[in-house]
């Protein structure tokens, strides 16, 4: 039998990406994707076309509504998305203790499924600044995983992957594509239009853009400018 990993899936170029390695390196995959009340739902419909293309043994869709509590402009429609600005700051994009939630869910998702390794596309490179993708979060999680756990107290190990860490958006893209990944398929804009556009200036989509750009591959995103 194949080892199971828990895939984190939001239907975004990092997470199809992240599937992608987890299926190439042996793991029968089951996909986690979560309404959380963002801005629009687009992704989760990529995520499930995403799961059926890459054959995952199950997709799971939780809903926790985020947006009650606020203080995102992914969740809080009175807060405006801002355009990319190359700053040091945490951008408004940022959900609080998102990441900490995903991987929350995930952990119990693996508990009941009985896989002991999770992926998540967390990136320090091309990313805005988030503090729930440094390594050391990430490394506090995976010890946090053995202490609250039945499965960590049996002396199990849980294992969080995150291939992409320390990958350019160009280097993501491009081993994404080696292992034949569409990238036509997934949804990055933080503001899509009800057309399906992609805005072209929010910090996903300037990001994707340049990694596409630098790769000097097509990107299949339509872009509204």
């Amino acid at each position: 039998m194949l080892p199971k990993a828990i895939v984190l899936l939001s239907g975004g170029l990092d997470s199809t990406t992240c599937l992608a390695i987890a299926k190439s390196e042996g793991y029968d995959c089951y996909a986690l994707s979560v309404d959380y009340g963002q801005r629009h739902i687009a992704e989760l419909s990529a995520a499930q076309t995403i799961a059926k293309h890459f054959n995952v043994i199950e997709h799971q869709i939780l809903n926790i509504d985020l947006s009650t509590l606020g203080g995102s402009s992914l969740t809080d429609k009175n807060l405006q998305v801002q355009d990319y600005s190359n700053s040091k700051n945490i951008p408004n994009t940022y959900v609080p203790a998102r990441n900490t939630i995903m991987l929350s869910l995930a952990l119990a998702y693996a508990e009941v499924v009985g896989a002991y390794d999770i992926f998540i596309g967390a990136n320090v490179v091309d990313y805005s600044n988030y503090p729930d993708c440094r390594p050391a979060f990430l490394s506090s999680f995976e010890h946090l995983a053995q202490l609250a756990t039945k499965v960590g107290a049996e002396g199990q190990s849980i294992r969080i992957h995150a291939p992409l860490l320390h990958w350019s958006k160009s280097r993501i893209i491009q081993e994404g594509l080696a292992l034949g990944v569409n990238y036509g398929m997934t949804v990055s804009c933080y503001r899509l239009s009800k057309e399906g556009k992609a805005c072209g200036t929010c910090d996903s989509c300037v990001m994707r853009k340049n990694g596409f750009i630098e790769l000097q591959t097509q990107d299949p995103t339509i872009y509204n400018t």
